[in-house]
């Protein structure tokens, strides 16, 4: 039996016979078919998925950049917690919620640093995910797809914004969303949550400022739905008794 849908079964075997080694792995999750492409292969595949008639992905959706640090952990209290929403406390010490200096080294998480990108093929209406991890992690980097598809231009310098990782080729890589002088990259899983500065604007220096942050560290913890009393439908207690 075929380990992808029917809808993505000929995608798939396309995949594996015009690419071959050139994919890492291919994962399919909720009918969204995801090709692991590795980084030395990375421009070489995006040409192929463009150009060729078999794929014709002439369209790149969306690029993100994803950190992996502590990646599955379970930090938040669910069972024994109280139901008081955000004020409920949290006794483990996840990404970002750990002091500075006993922040986890990017060392101990291989492959921490990926770069995700959606293809649309409008001659197949289909998709196709791409995922790419950086073989570096102190210094992330991969080939910009910049020449392959333009409006990942603006995408490259978000994830270079928002997570440090480099893209090689790209025409302006600056950042995008935060200020010319930030300092760090704030969707990285060990960046403080209450951020390294703030900044307000100064009347009398008539410019932006940046001082330390003031602010006391505060975790709020999401909202889970757990299996008690508050979610059992009262309809169904007592049948046993009304059917005796």
């Amino acid at each position: 039996m075929s380990i992808f849908s029917a809808a993505n079964q000929a995608l798939a075997q396309a995949l594996n016979d015009v690419l071959g080694d050139k994919i890492g792995e291919l994962i399919e999750h909720r009918g969204q078919l995801t090709a692991v492409i590795p980084s030395q292969h990375w421009l070489d595949v995006a040409w192929q998925l463009r150009d060729d008639p078999n794929f014709a992905f002439e369209q790149l959706i969306d690029l993100c950049g994803v950190d992996y640090l502590g990646y599955g952990d379970d930090e938040w209290e669910t069972a024994e917690a109280t139901g008081s929403g955000f004020s409920r406390g949290v006794d483990a010490f996840g990404p970002g919620r750990f002091s500075w200096e006993e922040r986890p080294e990017a060392e101990e998480f291989p492959n921490r640093f990926a770069v995700v990108v959606q293809l649309l093929s409008l001659a197949h209406n289909r998709r196709l995910r791409l995922r790419c991890y950086a073989p570096v992690d102190d210094l992330p980097m991969l080939p910009s797809l910049v020449e392959v598809w333009s409006s990942v231009n603006w995408f490259e310098r978000e994830a270079f914004d928002l997570f440090g990782i480099v893209f090689d080729g790209h025409p302006d890589l600056r950042r995008i969303l935060t200020d010319y002088g930030f300092i760090g990259h704030p969707f990285r899983k060990d960046f403080p949550l209450i951020g390294n500065v703030t900044v307000r604007y100064d009347e009398e220096k008539e410019r932006v400022v940046y001082e330390p942050v003031e602010i006391e560290p505060r975790v709020g913890v999401p909202r889970v739905v757990r299996r008690d009393s508050r979610y059992v439908d009262n309809r169904f207690e007592g049948r046993e008794d009304q059917s005796a």
